[in-house]
């Protein structure tokens, strides 16, 4: 199991000579694309930006649930706190108007999380399975879910390979419809694009929230650190690390249209330019670094605050009085949706200077990214929401409409993250 470092108050930009990853060393596992919230027509989906806020909302809750039992809440971030269940039919959606090897891996549910295939037991069976650094367990359905929401769904049977092991406890997280993801604990084999690990945890669940009942995935492999981990044990790629299925432990993103993937054990040199810029990891769980701004053009309009970088998401989150005063910025903009936090602008004049930085380089979110789609013929939504996720007074969330633009990497190793500039 990896142990992140002592918290540190200031983001740390590490200099090249610093590498904290072997570069062009690793496993490719690409991505194809589907398209956002935006539907054909470039219309807004606000129901399905609505139940993503709500997955988000309790997915969050659950980590600090986990977060509470494994560390304490010592290590909460200032403000944090472990929030009611979000219920979607509660939500209010009418205020707003009108080893080295490579495998295929697809941005299903409109950029709301990106999957790949895996093999678990011996021989191995394929699963349809969502990346997810904002979260720390692997579970997939079993063969005993026998509810609608696991129709079509590929199934753990335990009868049917040789490596299994029954766990004593359970796996539990909450979701908004009033439903649960739960089911018994075990061990197994598990391997992603050649990298095979022996006897990893995870749930085989036995019931299944109706939020993931539509969805192409069967389940989800949490790539957050093992303090937020429901299972309390480690999670696939820092099993990998400590069992040596990996050298390096550092994994990178590339989510975009088209040549997305996640590349395990390194980074993919052919996808960036430049050097990495990293920057130390601060808090406890989570793949956070802190001392951010965000910035239209040349003026920061927050400052000093920390981010969490979670790929399970396509909203980016900040505390509703910061996002406030980030539209402020932006002309033309006014609140859609109070209650989910959604913003609108003026189609016409697309945001194309909103980035985010941390002491270094402006990441800048392109126009594409920040827009979310029509309302109206001249009313477009923006990316960035103002949502109370119990992650603290002073703490960001970015989705994949951040990074999207970068090249994002996650380092284990050196208890940090960077980013570079995409080719």
């Amino acid at each position: 199991m990896f142990v992140q470092s002592t918290l540190i108050t200031l983001a740390l930009v590490l200099s090249a000579s610093a590498s904290p990853v072997a570069e062009g060393l690793g496993t490719r596992i690409p991505f194809e694309k589907r398209e956002g919230f935006t539907n054909g027509s470039g219309w807004f989906d606000h129901d399905r930006a609505v139940a993503q806020v709500v997955r988000d909302r309790n997915k969050h809750r659950n980590n600090m649930i986990n977060l509470e039992h494994n560390m304490g809440r010592n290590n909460f971030n200032e403000g944090a706190h472990i929030r009611p269940v979000a219920n979607y039919s509660q939500m209010d959606k009418s205020s707003h108007k009108g080893k080295r090897q490579a495998e295929s891996l697809t941005d299903e549910g409109g950029d709301q999380y990106w999957a790949g295939n895996i093999q678990i037991g011996t021989p191995g069976k394929k699963f349809y399975i969502d990346f997810d650094t904002g979260s720390a367990d692997l579970w997939v359905p079993s063969v005993n879910c026998t509810s609608s929401y696991c129709s079509g769904k590929n199934k753990y049977d335990p009868s049917t390979t040789s490596t299994d092991s029954r766990k004593s406890g359970s796996f539990s997280i909450s979701y908004g419809d009033g439903s649960k993801v739960s089911g018994p604990v075990y061990t197994d084999t598990v391997a992603v694009a050649g990298i095979t690990v022996k006897n990893q945890y995870f749930s085989p669940v036995n019931t299944l929230s109706s939020m993931f009942g539509g969805e192409a995935m069967d389940g989800i492999l949490g790539l957050a650190f093992p303090s937020l981990s429901n299972l309390r044990q480690p999670p696939f790629f820092n099993s990998a690390k400590s069992q040596g299925a990996v050298k390096n432990g550092v994994f990178a993103f590339k989510l975009a249209k088209t040549g997305s993937e996640l590349y395990l054990g390194g980074t993919d040199t052919s996808l960036y330019t430049g050097a990495i810029e990293y920057h130390s990891v601060t808090g406890s769980g989570f793949w956070q670094v802190a001392g951010a701004s965000l910035n239209v053009g040349t003026k920061a309009v927050q400052s000093n605050f920390q981010t969490i970088i979670d790929s399970g998401t396509t909203i980016i989150y900040g505390p509703p009085s910061q996002v406030k005063t980030f539209y402020q910025s932006i002309p033309g903009s006014k609140v859609y949706d109070s209650s989910n936090g959604f913003y609108s602008f003026p189609c016409s004049s697309v945001p194309s200077n909103v980035s985010f930085s941390w002491g270094g380089k402006k990441w800048t979110i392109s126009a594409a990214n920040f827009n979310f789609g029509r309302v109206s013929s001249t009313t477009c939504i923006g990316a960035i929401a103002g949502q109370d996720l119990g992650l603290g007074t002073n703490t960001w969330l970015l989705g994949d409409s951040f990074m999207k633009n970068v090249y994002s990497v996650f380092s284990f190793d050196q208890n940090s993250v960077g980013f570079a500039t995409l080719k």
